[in-house]
């Protein structure tokens, strides 16, 4: 059997920007001293004139993008996402949000698998931060085919968005010759009857594997790609409700504002629906190897499974 291809959601961000900027001469890129870590240094290295450094100053990046924004610009702004949507959040607020500018922000390095980095690095909290600005788009690619996609697909979007990416290598399930994506579209990995599993970024991958394990155990589960969580897929959380009956919800994020709370908040008003939050139990993260805090935190197929089985079973 071959071996799975696996490249880092950050990697499809720098190629993306710089296919872009190849055909389209209003982008912009900004990165605040981490280009070689977000990867725009791949943008920047073909495009030096429309590539800016603006140093280890998140907030002014953010404002100096919303004034290239204002300007007819499309601004690309990057940075971890715990400076991008944490120590810049009232930039992002006031410059970007309230005045609706066209600026896309590019967050590396979300969730606990920055690893060795520690609690003070692992953003848990970008999709609560940045779900709460109005007019925000939310969204997390699955793997390096889906970044690439969702970045060209925000430059075609007409307001803010924020995109965020890993730094560990996944698996590339896409073909990227088959391949669309749309922004508020959710994508069905797997057909089931017996409870249904949405995942978005890493956790999708982990999430088709708990399928393949429910199957062995006699239990049909739909896995769908949330790639999207703010504007979430209102039509098909709401017929997976209906056709499944159970929902689990899995994200490298905080189960406090993320997709599970997205998800929740939709079914209770809508469709009331049992459902289980997987994610970081409101908690901070903690240094270590990444592959072993996923597994510390449950973030891994092997809990899934057995989350799902529990669920299903009682």
């Amino acid at each position: 059997m071959a071996e799975v291809k696996k490249i880092a959601t950050r990697a499809g961000y720098g190629a993306a920007l710089k296919e872009l900027g190849a055909l389209h001469d209003d982008i912009v890129v900004f990165d605040a001293d981490l280009a070689g870590s977000t990867q725009t240094a791949v943008f920047g290295r073909e495009f030096p004139n429309r590539h800016f450094n603006c140093g280890i100053a998140e907030g002014n990046m953010m404002a100096v993008a919303a004034g290239a924004a204002a300007m007819g610009m499309v601004a690309f702004a990057s940075s971890f996402a715990m400076f991008a949507a944490g120590r810049a959040y009232e930039q992002v607020r006031n410059s970007i949000g309230y005045t609706r500018l066209n600026v896309k922000i590019g967050a590396s390095h979300g969730g606990i698998s920055v690893g060795e980095d520690g609690a003070s690095h692992q953003c848990l909290e970008d999709f609560a931060l940045m779900r709460s600005i109005p007019g925000m788009v939310v969204m997390s690619p699955a793997d390096e085919v889906e970044a690439r996609a969702m970045v060209k697909a925000a430059y075609e979007h007409q307001g803010p968005v924020y995109m965020r990416f890993g730094r560990s290598p996944v698996p590339v399930f896409h073909d990227p010759a088959r391949f669309t994506f749309e922004i508020g579209k959710g994508e069905v990995m797997r057909e089931g009857t017996d409870v249904a599993v949405i995942a978005n970024g890493l956790l999708v991958a982990e999430a088709v594997e708990a399928g393949e394990l429910l199957a062995q155990r006699g239990i049909s589960a739909r896995i769908i790609n949330m790639a999207t969580i703010k504007p979430l897929d209102r039509e098909l959380v709401l017929k997976t409700a209906r056709e499944c009956g159970k929902i689990v919800t899995c994200e490298e994020h905080s189960i406090v504002g993320g997709l599970g709370e997205a998800v929740c908040a939709l079914l209770s008003e809508a469709l009331p629906t049992p459902v289980r939050r997987i994610g970081v139990n409101d908690e901070f993260g903690r240094s270590g190897p990444a592959e072993e805090l996923l597994r510390e935190f449950g973030l891994c197929a092997g809990h899934i499974a057995d989350t799902v089985q529990a669920f299903v079973e009682n």
